[in-house]
């Protein structure tokens, strides 16, 4: 009896602890964000904010070319994400129902890709962009991103492709569909939680990206968030409410994403596992 009960409670035990971990320092940014000067600096810790401030916020927020750096965040992720996804729906489609010489070593090669390290290849992407005199501009970042997120993409994409039954697809042609058609009106609905799970992954990939936008733009007019985010503090000293004020602010539109995502994306990340 003791041991099934043990069996039954450290499984819970330890997710509660895990889910401490990593929940814990996402509240203590939010909440230092909101707290007065004095209770950050308190040597007893204030563990919730009592006198709610916006101050860190206004502090963050007056930064120059704050609202730059979000635009030009939201333009080269959304536009790496789209621009990935209609790729990866037709390289997807390829891999899953079309076969041709070299397949399995094209698919082996999606993976290498993904697994290598992009840091490895800065300086050769420094280059081309210097040479085809693109540096600080968008143009190259967002190239770039969606190269970084297209091999995630169209692996987990092909995994929903070949789970759709091909008799769907065929049958939508027998009645007068062409191949895309087909393609467009029976498998692409099909296809949604693939798409919400590496819409999230991707922009969370292209969101966070600090490396490239510090080696390509030194120009402050063509710099992403991560950048502005990673000189807050020598900007600023010691003011750890404004820091923390810009933080939160950097995480709230992946945690508004997820949040609206995230049943797709969880049933998109498993299926597109083990489907395929």
């Amino acid at each position: 009896m003791k041991r099934s009960l043990f069996g039954r409670l450290w499984p819970n035990v330890t997710a509660v602890v895990l889910f401490i971990g990593f929940v814990f320092p996402v509240y203590w940014m939010f909440a230092t964000a909101f707290k007065p000067t004095g209770d950050i600096i308190s040597e007893t810790p204030v563990w919730f904010p009592t006198d709610v401030t916006f101050e860190h916020f206004r502090t963050a927020t007056d930064v120059d070319h704050f609202w730059t750096y979000v635009t030009n965040s939201l333009t080269v992720t959304v536009l790496a994400v789209l621009f990935s996804l209609i790729i990866a729906l037709a390289g997807s489609f390829a891999l899953a129902r079309m076969r041709f010489k070299g397949r399995r070593g094209f698919i082996v090669g999606f993976m290498l890709a993904q697994m290598a390290p992009w840091e490895v290849m800065i300086i050769a992407m420094y280059m081309i962009v210097r040479d085809t005199s693109m540096l600080n501009s968008l143009v190259p970042l967002t190239l770039f991103y969606m190269m970084m997120i297209l091999p995630f993409t169209i692996l987990t994409l092909r995994g929903f492709v070949a789970a759709v039954p091909k008799e769907l697809e065929e049958s939508a042609m027998v009645d007068g569909c062409t191949r895309a058609q087909a393609f467009r009106r029976v498998i692409l609905p099909l296809l949604a939680p693939g798409l919400m799970s590496t819409s999230l992954f991707g922009f969370i990939t292209a969101w966070n990206e600090f490396a490239l936008v510090l080696v390509l733009n030194k120009d402050a007019e063509a710099q992403t968030l991560p950048l502005w985010l990673s000189r807050f503090q020598t900007q600023f000293g010691d003011d750890w409410g404004a820091t923390m004020a810009a933080s939160s602010l950097f995480a709230v539109p992946i945690l508004i994403l997820f949040v609206f995502l995230q049943r797709k994306a969880v049933s998109g990340l498993t299926a597109g596992a083990v489907k395929g």
